[in-house]
Formats: structure tokens, C-alpha cells, sequence
């Protein structure tokens, strides 16, 4: 394998309900990075049906190139007309690096390219650098448990692939006087040739807690002692507006449903306030915390890991500490609320 002949840095671009989905935005501002350390393209692949206008999108964001496949063969996700079309791709151009967000669509996809290349693939980064000269991509994760950050490098094989989960990295501001160029691709598959069908989409009804949405989160783990001191917890968030997390200690107790779990198996995160209550603070949980705008913990061990990664730290008894909290904010919110509707009647006067 001739490693000259690779040149880019990539992202696939996975398109949601009509839009570049936000990890994709987030990747090529990771990207954008990537390719100005070598001083290389950053390019992004767009695969769909009517898509080839989201090529803007994309180079607001950072990209200079957008590879558009744009047929009707694309309207819904499916492995292998997807598969064909990114291998198309990467042998007609080959690219040195190439990212994809880990959902459940982009772990599909790098995982189907890989076997395909073949090439290596890593899964669920936390952090991305290059060599400048060699090109050789630094993927980083927390491995064995999350007891140690692996750095996971692909020396053999090209493209140098990974996956990385949402709010990791961080999206650039887009700039809508960007242009790049567009090179719109086509394949030859057909879709009697296409072994899956979409007979028909079904919208989930149930309704699931989306923390990574949250502006504010209130976070409790293993100190709150039991599920009934869990509560504490969600008395807190009530008080103030917010979303309930749990480490996975409390997930795996039964004390809270999954979808409440932050860190390296659970949700990535990224409020405005994060409140890290009884959390020790192991590295998995971490991973999923730590670009908070402003980390608030409370713990009874002065030696705890989470004073490391927190902006504000309170030693002490969290079922000491926390009712005073709710107490403070039930008196005060009241008249925060009513200057913040002062401020804004006084906008309208």
C-alpha cells in the first residue's frame, strides 16, 4: 500500500430528518483541525436522497470538499447501498483519514467499510491528533474499564478510521460566506439489487429522557447510598428546571432508568451546569461529562478523582449540603424569574 497516494482528512456526513445530523458538524470542526496540521483538504461525503444542497451546510462548517451521492436508491439508511457508495468513494479518492459520528447509523456504516477495504477502525474516540509529518492519526479512548486512556494508532492500512460519539468534540462557529467545491458521484447499484426493503418507518412513541439536550443537569452516584436517597437527587433537579443523570454504578443498582446514564456507556453531555453529586469520579464517567460549561461536585471525600475535572468543589455531606441548596433555590428563584420578566417587559417598553 502506497501511503502517498492517500491524501484528506473526511467525515461522513449522516443526514437526519433532512439535516446534517450534529456529530457530523461537530467531526469537521474536529477535522478542520486534523487537516490544517497536515495542510490538507478536509473534505465531507454526503449520501442520500436531495441532499446535494446540504454541500453549503457542510462548508460552513469547515469543509472544503463535499462528495455528493444523491439518488433515490438513498432515501432511507440501509447497509449496502450506503456501503457501495462510500467504498465508491474512498477507492476513487483516497482519503487518509475518515470519521464517523458513533451512532447507531455511523457505527453501521465504518464498520461494514472496514471489513470491506479492509482497514482498521476505532471506536467510540474521545480524542483526535495527527503527526504533522507522518500523517499516522492518534485515536484516543478510554480503555480497560476506563482505567487508561489507549492511544490507538493504524500504521498498515489506509484510510485510518474512527468513530466518535456526539459532544465530544466541538462544532465551529459556521461561517455562511464559506464556498467549497462539490463532486456529485453515482453508482451503478440498482435497487432490485438491494437485498433489504424499507416497507415502513415507525416513529418512536415512547417518551425517553434526552439529558444531552439539558441545559442543566443534576447528576448523583453511588454516595447517595441507595435509591431512596437517590431522591435527593431529583428533588434537586426539580428545584432547579433540570435533567436527572446517574452514573452507572446507580444505572446497574436499579436505582434510574439507562437513559439517564452519563459517561463512556452511557450519554455524552455537554450543559451549561453540571452537578456531579456522590460521584467519585472514574474516568468512563468523566469521558462523558467534561466539556460542561461549569462542573459543580460535592463529595465527602476530599480525595475524590471528580475534584480533578470540576470547576467548583464542595467537601462534605451531600444530605447535609443539598437541602440547604434546595432551600436557597426555592427562596431566590422567585425573584430571579421576576428580574428576568422585569428585564424583558422593560425590552418591550
Amino acid at each position: 500500500m502506497n501511503f502517498a497516494d492517500y491524501r484528506g482528512i473526511w467525515v461522513y456526513l449522516e443526514v437526519k430528518d433532512g439535516h446534517i445530523a450534529p456529530v457530523s458538524l461537530e467531526l469537521l470542526g474536529a477535522g478542520r483541525k486534523l487537516a490544517d496540521k497536515r495542510k490538507t483538504e478536509l473534505a465531507g461525503v454526503l449520501i442520500g436522497s436531495g441532499i446535494k444542497q446540504l454541500a453549503s451546510t457542510a462548508f460552513a462548517y469547515g469543509a472544503d470538499v463535499v462528495y455528493v451521492y444523491d439518488a433515490p436508491i438513498f432515501a432511507h439508511y440501509r447497509t449496502e447501498p450506503y456501503m457501495h457508495a462510500l467504498l465508491d468513494c474512498c477507492r476513487k479518492h483516497k482519503p487518509e483519514v475518515l470519521l464517523y459520528g458513533a451512532t447507531p447509523t455511523g457505527k453501521d456504516l465504518a464498520s461494514a467499510i472496514a471489513t470491506d477495504l479492509p482497514t482498521g477502525l476505532t471506536a467510540d474516540t474521545t480524542v483526535l491528533d495527527i503527526e504533522e509529518d507522518t500523517g499516522l492519526l492518534l485515536a484516543s479512548r478510554p480503555a480497560f474499564g476506563g482505567n487508561i486512556m489507549a492511544t490507538i494508532l493504524c500504521k498498515k492500512y489506509r484510510p485510518q478510521m474512527a468513530t466518535v460519539r456526539p459532544k465530544v468534540m466541538k462544532a465551529l462557529p459556521p461561517d455562511p460566506t464559506r464556498t467549497g467545491k462539490i463532486i456529485e458521484e453515482q453508482i451503478t447499484l440498482r435497487e432490485e439489487d438491494v437485498r433489504t426493503k424499507v416497507l415502513e418507518i415507525v416513529r418512536e412513541t415512547t417518551k425517553k429522557v434526552r439529558i444531552d439536550e439539558a441545559d442543566i443537569i443534576v447528576a448523583g452516584g453511588k454516595g447517595m447510598g441507595s435509591k431512596e436517597g437517590f431522591q435527593l437527587i431529583h428533588q434537586l433537579a426539580d428545584a432547579l428546571g433540570a435533567a436527572v443523570g446517574a452514573s452507572r454504578d446507580v444505572v446497574e443498582a436499579g436505582w434510574i432508568d439507562h437513559h439517564h446514564q452519563v459517561g463512556q456507556t452511557g450519554v455524552t453531555v455537554t450543559p451549561k451546569i453540571y452537578f456531579a453529586i456522590g460521584i467519585s469520579g472514574a474516568i468512563q464517567h468523566i469521558v462523558g461529562m467534561q466539556n460542561s460549561e461549569l462542573i459543580i461536585a460535592i463529595n465527602k471525600d476530599p480525595n475524590a478523582p471528580i475534584f480533578q475535572s470540576c470547576h467548583y468543589g464542595i467537601v462534605g455531606d451531600a444530605f447535609e449540603i443539598v437541602p440547604l441548596l434546595i432551600e436557597q433555590i426555592k427562596r431566590e428563584l422567585p425573584n430571579i424569574k421576576a428580574s428576568s420578566t422585569s428585564k424583558e417587559e422593560m425590552r418591550h417598553v
